[in-house]
């Protein structure tokens, strides 16, 4: 890498991780965002000057083609001219996790899907600590591989989150284990059909052996049908059925069906993660576990302990009577429906937020008798309204700001109700991510 032209395209948090870790290597680093320096934090890049040139803003045409390779943070288009015209021209064309996995040591336990992928990552890693591994939890959960690549040594275990956006750029990137938890609509804005997305997601397998593990959910239709499609040993999970091999449940008890043996790890009410769908994400991390033949015991004490990541089905206080609930993970209708079906008191949903195209309706219709009321925002206001009235779902109210409709819950909600933010949406219209959307929840209900 030393002394080869770089640009990196995209300086959010993996564009900073990968620029830190190239300049570190020698190479001649260049930072692009199609935003101005200005429209960043004050001094977010002050650590790059005099060691990286900078385009913020500029036509990134030319500076392509300066460079050797182009390095691209997951949200950037493929797509996009300069990037295409790059490629056809010869030029290494890569996405930051390809980088740190360039220039990382162990091996990676990948896990991808639409929904689960973060609880399922993070329960992983505990999982692989408990059993006395060197880990690393990287990836789209926030922590960039290209940050702590050069940080891992021979032996660790480095559980990665995989988003499709960052799948679409790698090249030799592989996994020991890796895992699809389900694939249901999103991106649609992305990727225009579910083909090409699909086939995003499965390039997680892509680079596997017959050495390798690959863990799929038998009871999701495109999962099930990706079988055969890899070199790598398939491992099922299922919450409804006993595959050959994998990881299920049999009257109440979560069993692991090996080449040797059945081996019982616990009871499926000792999963200490409320909802159906999170017994589907312990299905899956007690299956990568047991690829490395991590011992039962380890598995069941983590099951029992793990509380849960923030912004997923996340408590946040009671007034009044009221629970106020922080999903803001939930950013596709097939996350929200999970998170409403583990609604057990009556429940007030706030949805709505930046268009990626989806359909309400199949969601809006699976809300059992305690979802009471929606109030929607944001870009996808109309859509939401529309697909509510298609659904047959009445009780619907709007509101123009973010404060306004957890306000608007507050009133609509009674003693003994749930209030429940979880989207359906990406948050890109009003905040910078789906994270900040949950610390503003948050922040508005302890104001109360």
């Amino acid at each position: 890498m030393k002394g080869k032209k770089v640009m990196v395209v995209g300086m959010a948090k993996s564009g900073v991780a990968s620029a830190r870790l190239l300049i570190g290597l020698g190479a001649k680093v260049t930072l692009y965002d199609a935003k101005d320096i200005g429209d960043f934090p004050d001094g977010m890049f002050a650590e790059f000057y005099g060691k990286a040139d900078f385009a913020f803003g500029a036509d990134p045409a030319p500076v392509a083609a300066a460079c050797d390779m182009l390095v691209l943070s997951p949200g950037v288009p493929t797509g996009l001219g300069f990037i295409a015209a790059a490629a056809k021209a010869g030029k290494k064309v890569i996405g930051e996790i390809e980088l740190g996995f360039l220039y990382s040591k162990g091996e990676f336990v990948a896990i991808t899907g639409t929904n689960g992928k973060t609880t399922t990552t993070a329960l992983s890693g505990e999982i692989f600590k408990n059993a006395g591994y060197n880990t690393h939890v990287l990836g789209n959960i926030g922590a960039p591989i290209a940050g702590e690549a050069l940080n891992t040594k021979e032996g660790d275990i480095i559980v990665a989150e995989t988003a499709a956006l960052q799948l679409e750029t790698i090249e030799k990137f592989r996994a020991r284990a890796c895992a699809v938890l389900n694939i249901t609509e999103d991106h649609l804005n992305r990727y225009g059909t579910m083909e090409r997305y699909i086939a995003a997601k499965e390039r997680i397998f892509e680079n596997q052996t017959g050495d390798d593990f690959c863990v799929l959910n038998y009871d999701n239709e495109i999962t099930r049908s990706l079988a055969g499609k890899q070199k790598s040993k398939i491992i099922w999970f299922s919450r409804k059925v006993e595959p050959d091999r994998g990881v299920f449940i049999r009257d109440g008890m979560m069993i692991s069906r090996e080449e040797d043996a059945e081996r019982v790890i616990c009871g499926a009410g000792e999963v200490k993660i409320p909802g159906l769908h999170n017994l589907e994400n312990a299905l899956a991390a007690a299956a990568l576990a047991r690829c490395y033949k991590i011992p039962e015991t380890v598995i069941r004490s983590t099951l029992m302990e793990f509380p849960g990541v923030e912004h997923r089905i996340e408590f946040v206080r009671e007034v009044g009577g009221v629970r106020y609930i922080n999903d803001s993970k939930g950013t596709n209708p097939d996350s929200t429906e999970k998170a409403a079906a583990a609604m057990t008191r009556p429940t007030v949903i706030i949805l709505g937020g930046s268009n990626k195209d989806n359909s309400f309706v199949s969601m809006i219709k699976s809300f059992g008798e305690n979802i009471k009321a929606l109030v929607v925002i944001g870009e996808t206001k109309q859509r939401i309204l529309s697909d509510a009235r298609e659904a047959g779902f009445k009780e619907v109210y709007t509101a123009d700001t973010f404060e306004e409709a957890v306000l608007k819950c507050r009133e609509l909600a009674k003693p003994g109700w749930n209030v429940l933010l979880s989207p359906a949406c990406a948050s890109f219209d009003m905040f910078e991510d789906y994270e900040h959307r949950g610390r503003v929840f948050k922040e508005i209900v302890t104001s109360f």
